[in-house]
């Protein structure tokens, strides 16, 4: 049985930070491609980080990039999303997922997700 298991969110003031963790089992993530969405309340789940299997290759969503990084540990089997100089805008629930295909931006593709992670981001 696939299970991805998000943690770390919670409530931190503008310019904070926060490190999501997302494990894994039941599916390596050796073997697939990984990816962060967030939805905030009354929007659509929107892309916000890729990781290739490999670990070699990350894809980050406009709003983010330059402040997110995603990286993995395949010992652990756990991806992760370091989230710097935090924004209001970022407050949603983050969700990692698994995909088979390379670089997808589309929450369409993404076959397994887990429950997801409050994050809120005060002003």
């Amino acid at each position: 049985q696939v299970q991805l298991v998000e943690s770390g969110g919670g409530l931190v003031q503008a310019g904070g930070s926060l490190i999501l963790a997302c494990a894994a089992s039941g599916l390596s993530i050796r073997t697939y491609h990984m990816g962060w969405f967030h939805q905030a309340p009354g929007k659509e789940r929107e892309f916000v980080a890729h990781i290739a299997r490999t670990g070699l290759i990350t894809y980050y969503g406009d709003s983010v990039k330059g402040r997110f990084t995603v990286s993995k540990d395949d010992a652990k089997n756990t991806v992760y999303l370091q989230m710097n100089n935090l924004k209001p805008e970022d407050t949603a629930v983050y969700y990692c997922a698994a995909t088979n295909l390379f670089s997808s931006r589309r929450s369409a593709d993404y076959i397994s997700w887990g429950q997801g992670t409050q994050v809120s981001v005060s002003s």
